[in-house]
């Protein structure tokens, strides 16, 4: 499942959540694995399916808000440095103004347009044309620098006020996001419990059994270098856990083991598996290279890296490590080559 951005998240909900979809995650893998008499009832295994992958549309969902989230915070900090650095400018073109008014007033009082800067709304004091002629052309060009500097901090500062409603709409777009993981884990969860013990614990064992390693893949060779650094770089996470929400290094959903994995070969991909999609050349799946992502389900909200020989690396979900699998193991949406 699926910013540069964040390691593995560390709150207590993403620990919660994650012991939850392990349990959940451990029933989907097992579902064809445990024997026949034991199987749960086909409606069971439906739902779990179900719930399993809204969960999993929705990390992704929480992962492009969080990544939002993180890059406003960014800009709205450069936003007040550049606002803190303007209010500087303008209060020292205010004090230079200032001494001269005083050195007006010392040598027979403040002319009046030089006291119309110190009026509650001092942009507005060159609209005022008819007092050009009472000042000195220095004054006036003092007086038109103050006001491009104010008309600049208001503009600043609007800027600013919009990137901190964004942010606040992106917050409450997380917090949206997680609830909803939250609830489909509940259900599953509600779900799983009334299941016998005996299929619980084989659906865990199941979920934990993935593979070390492929036989087969020894001759397989990228098609250039870059394919091939991100290939190893996903080979060294092999049974790393899932984390949701996660990009590395300890830990990682499936569009984060594709981003981290693309980074080693100097490539930033987006962070989500819908817009990895979209981050190169798509190919029919019978054209693909070791490198290429395969995105899954039709709204791609699952992504893994082919590898060669009809098997990719990803990372599953919860409870399951970073493994190969077989390329078909689920609705192949597309192919993307980087």
């Amino acid at each position: 499942m699926g910013s540069h951005r964040r390691l593995v998240p560390t709150s207590g909900f993403n620990r919660g959540a994650g012991t939850a979809l392990c349990v959940l995650s451990a029933a989907t893998a097992a579902l064809g694995a445990v024997p026949a008499d034991a199987a749960p009832r086909t409606d069971t295994k439906t739902e779990v399916d179900r719930l399993y992958a809204e969960a999993e549309k929705a990390t992704q969902a929480y992962d492009k808000a969080d990544e939002t989230a993180a890059t406003l915070r960014r800009e709205l900090g450069q936003a007040q440095d550049g606002i803190a650095r303007q209010q500087q400018r303008v209060n020292t073109m205010r004090d230079a103004l200032g001494s001269l008014a005083g050195a007006q007033y010392r040598s027979g009082g403040i002319d009046p347009t030089v006291a119309l800067l110190f009026s509650d709304d001092p942009a507005d004091y060159l609209d005022k044309a008819s007092t050009l002629d009472r000042i000195s052309v220095h004054q006036a060009g003092q007086l038109r620098e103050l006001r491009s500097a104010l008309r600049e901090l208001a503009q600043e500062r609007a800027e600013a006020a919009g990137k901190l409603a964004d942010l606040e709409k992106s917050r409450t777009a997380v917090a949206a996001h997680k609830k909803t993981v939250e609830q489909k884990l509940a259900k599953a969860r509600q779900l799983l419990t009334s299941l016998p013990f005996g299929q619980r614990a084989a659906y865990d064992r199941a979920s934990r059994s993935g593979r070390d390693d492929v036989p087969g893949l020894s001759g397989v060779v990228p098609p250039d270098a870059r394919a091939a650094a991100a290939i190893a770089a996903a080979r060294s996470a092999l049974g790393r856990p899932y984390v949701w929400g996660a990009n590395g290094p300890s830990g990682f959903d499936c569009s984060g083991l594709m981003q981290w994995s693309y980074a080693h070969a100097g490539v930033h991909l987006p962070r989500t598996s819908q817009e990895q999609r979209f981050a190169g050349r798509q190919v029919p799946l019978s054209q693909a290279q070791p490198g290429d992502l395969v995105v899954y389900r039709s709204d791609a909200s699952h992504v893994a890296m082919y590898v060669g020989n009809g098997q990719v690396i990803h990372a599953p979900y919860p409870g399951a490590p970073v493994r190969y699998d077989r390329v078909n193991m689920m609705p192949v949406s597309s192919v993307t080559r980087v």
